[in-house]
């Protein structure tokens, strides 16, 4: 009795080495099937478990950000197979970093990061993002060596500009055509006005006004008024939702320069027959001596 208490503790022994030995050189090796048998002649049959899948960032992660100033920017890294290994957010401008796992390492309240276990995205979060948060960033897996991918934030302040001059001169009874752009902005404005001295310019006006809106990598409106008068002289300003104003002038006249523009070729006129008076005189002196 004593002779096979101690064959099957001397089995057990072994055999539990062999499983711990053989599960640890699963993450090393192929899997392969272990066939034998027991001290007591059992066919024993052991299938060993593939190596776990190396962590690796999917396709779907974005390359740039753009997000307007004063907006949330989110920053989204999505890994396969992370398995025990950890995240990390660096900040590459200052190489400063700004969450591990789930701990933040900046006092700079704006900043998070969480993890959606259901998508396996880990996210960059910053509130009340600015133009000083514009740069790149690094989703580092702490692997080894470790793995990154890199994004870049650009935070955009949205400008609008009525193209052509800031002065505009044009005839009584034609027509006012202005077009505002409204560029750097990553999302369309949720409207846009267009004001004439100060008051809002009516979309239903029975004067043959139009104001034609279109939306996609910019956003322009278009503003026409037909048989222009002097009334319809002075400020217009493009007004979206999202961004500065633009501004421009407008005079409308009767006849067919405006005066501003008849005294100025008359005071040019003046200053061109000077000057060749004077290069005359001087020459005449000269031709003297």
């Amino acid at each position: 009795k004593i002779h096979c208490w101690l064959c099957k503790m001397v089995h057990k022994y072994f055999l539990d080495l062999f499983l711990i030995t053989v599960y640890l050189a699963a993450y090393l090796a192929d899997p392969f099937v272990y066939e034998g048998t027991d001290v007591q002649g059992v066919n024993l049959y052991l299938t060993v478990p593939p190596p776990l899948p190396e962590p690796s960032f999917s396709m779907e992660n974005s390359r740039n950000v753009t997000v307007l100033s004063g907006k949330t920017a989110y920053l989204h890294c999505k890994i396969k197979n992370l398995g025990n290994k950890t995240v990390s957010w660096i900040r590459l401008r200052d190489v400063h970093i700004l969450t591990s796992g789930q701990y933040t390492y900046t006092s700079d309240q704006r900043i998070q990061s969480y993890h959606s276990k259901t998508l396996d995205f880990w996210t960059l979060k910053i509130k009340y993002s600015n133009q000083k948060d514009s740069g790149m960033y690094e989703c580092q897996i702490s692997t080894e060596p470790v793995k990154s991918t890199f994004i870049h934030l650009s935070v955009v302040v949205p400008e609008a500009k009525i193209l052509g001059p800031e002065v505009i001169y044009m005839d009584s009874g034609s027509t006012i055509n202005l077009t505002c752009v409204v560029k750097f902005s990553p999302e369309t404005p949720e409207f846009l006005f267009w004001y004439h001295n100060g008051e809002v310019i009516s979309y239903k006006s029975p004067r043959g006004v139009s104001i034609l809106t279109e939306t996609g990598t910019l956003t322009t409106s278009t503003l026409l008024i037909q048989d222009a008068t002097p009334r319809d002289t002075g400020d217009y300003t493009c007004s979206p939702s999202n961004s500065n104003i633009a501004v421009v002038k407008v005079h409308v006249l009767q006849g067919d320069q405006p005066a501003a523009m008849q005294s100025g070729t008359q005071n040019s006129d003046l200053s061109s027959l000077y000057i060749v008076l004077t290069l005359f005189t001087l020459i005449r002196a000269l031709s003297s001596g």
